[in-house]
């Protein structure tokens, strides 16, 4: 498979795999850089953090989402985003080991100002997360912008992501350059709300390039979505799915994210290409499968070829059984004996 590889350096012709980080570093730098290490480890192509100005976030008294109260006993989301926030100076930090470890940053601005940070670094690719696709002023001043966008439609309609993608290419950013992931923002998600085909149905709808943001439990549902053609796989990782914090128990520890790695480059393999040949390992079984005209008792010279006197058995060493229509009602020209190949026309 030829590499398709866009100017800035994305890889299209394989899975595009994510690892996200997000607020598992808890606050740390350090651990933050610890993650950085383990996606490069396992694999990734990419490692994904969020930035944020919590004061510019949310509003003092707004509430945590259920999964979040009870995975960081906090019911105010500023007092739990306070404590999961990364300065500019540690973005800045973290970009440059990232660089230097030579893997791709990315990061979810959920502020402009946080962008505007984001755009400084000179980072290839947005992301942008399902809430916030529909903080127009945010859209907009990515419109702008010439980079790859990652767009996730947790919690969307299709209305809302048609609205999200016409403010997106409202300004000088090409059509190309859009990803749309399918993702639900429960953490973890239940099965029966992960509606994979949804994912088709927006490569269908939007004719962009489409992937998954996976939150369920295990590795099993990207494996599925890669099979289904998922061109970008995002999956939460952690260093410890014991720490505090809100999504630490429903991501992959660094073992369980490398096998799922694996895995999708084995289907990725598996899946090969959109066009049916005969593959090497099958050339040397050709000849002894398939099966020749060959006489199915004595025939004489001038005997007329009907299906009392032929038949087709293995192996292929002389004229296919393909060829069946053509000998039946043509003559014999010479003698044959039971299980002699017939001769070429």
């Amino acid at each position: 498979m030829e590499r398709d590889i866009n100017n800035n350096g994305v890889d299209r012709s394989r899975t595009f795999i994510i690892a996200e980080a997000g607020v598992n570093h808890n606050g740390d730098i350090n651990i933050a850089k610890g993650m950085i290490e383990a996606a490069i480890d396992i694999g990734a192509d990419a490692i994904k953090f969020q930035s944020y100005i919590t004061d510019e976030l949310t509003i003092p008294l707004a509430q945590t989402a259920p999964y979040q109260r009870l995975n960081t006993n906090e019911s105010v989301q500023r007092t739990m985003l306070k404590k999961l926030e990364l300065s500019e100076n540690d973005q800045v930090i973290l970009h440059d080991y990232a660089l230097k470890k030579n893997i791709e940053f990315i990061s979810s601005p959920f502020d402009i100002q946080s962008l505007a940070l984001l755009v400084n670094l000179g980072l290839n690719i947005i992301k942008i997360p399902s809430g916030e696709i529909t903080n127009i002023p945010l859209l907009r001043k990515i419109s702008s912008l010439d980079r790859e966008v990652i767009l996730s439609t947790g919690m969307s309609s299709v209305k809302e992501i048609e609205y999200a993608v016409k403010v997106l290419l409202s300004n000088n950013l090409p059509k190309s350059k859009i990803w749309l992931l399918h993702c639900n923002t429960e953490y973890p998600t239940p099965f029966e709300d992960v509606n994979l085909r949804a994912m088709l149905s927006l490569r269908e709808i939007f004719n962009v390039y489409v992937g998954y943001s996976d939150h369920t439990v295990g590795i099993d549902v990207s494996l599925a979505a890669v099979a289904m053609g998922a061109s970008i796989i995002e999956k939460h990782f952690t260093l410890d799915k014991n720490s505090d914090g809100p999504d630490h128990s429903a991501s992959l520890s660094v073992d369980e994210f490398k096998l799922m790695i694996k895995k999708i480059r084995d289907l990725e393999i598996i899946l090969g290409e959109d066009r049916k040949y005969m593959t090497k390992s099958e050339e040397a079984n050709k000849m002894i499968v398939r099966k020749s005209i060959v006489a199915k008792t004595n025939i004489r010279k001038g005997e007329v070829f009907t299906s009392d006197l032929l038949t087709v058995k293995r192996p292929l060493s002389g004229v296919c059984a393909s060829k069946w229509d053509t000998y039946i009602g043509e003559k014999a020209s010479r003698d044959y004996e039971k299980n002699e190949f017939i001769d070429k026309l």
